[in-house]
């Protein structure tokens, strides 16, 4: 083999190498490019979505302080109608305590006179009712004197 035809192979090889280097980098680099501005559009995106993150966040934010003082007034109902229970279980002792001295007051009066009946039938009747009252309530049954 001629030297001639050596170095024209040497030299179609090295070109060939070089050809296909070249190629290879330049592919490389049109990648790189095409990848380069897909993750600029997917920034994009994200950065518009985050504005609508931000936003239902807010919306999160507000609704639980919505529910957070919305719980707070349900407290102090919660407390107020604990209390106003407690009022009405002591005025309710109070009448029944006032019923009974009354009742105490009729028979005492009853046992003074000897021209009263064994029974009065007013006192009878609003003794009956009270025991209806009391029964609604769920106040337990009393033992009435007279």
């Amino acid at each position: 083999m001629p030297t001639s035809t050596i170095i024209l192979i040497v030299v179609v090889v090295v070109v060939a190498i070089v050809l296909i280097a070249a190629i290879a980098w330049v592919a490389r680099n049109k990648r790189n490019q095409h990848r380069h501005v897909e993750a600029g559009k997917i920034r994009d995106q994200a950065t518009e979505e985050s504005l609508h993150v931000k936003q239902r966040e807010a919306l999160a934010d507000e609704t639980a302080a919505r529910a957070r003082a919305a719980q707070a007034e349900a407290d102090v109902k919660s407390a107020q109608a604990s209390g106003l229970q407690q009022q009405a279980e002591a005025h309710r002792g109070e009448a029944m305590a006032s019923r009974d001295e009354l009742d105490q007051q009729f028979a005492r009066a009853d046992k003074l006179d000897p021209h009263t009946q064994s029974s009065d039938p007013v006192r009878e009747e609003s003794s009956r009712e009270q025991a209806v009252r009391d029964r609604k309530q769920g106040v337990p049954p009393m033992h009435r004197t007279g």
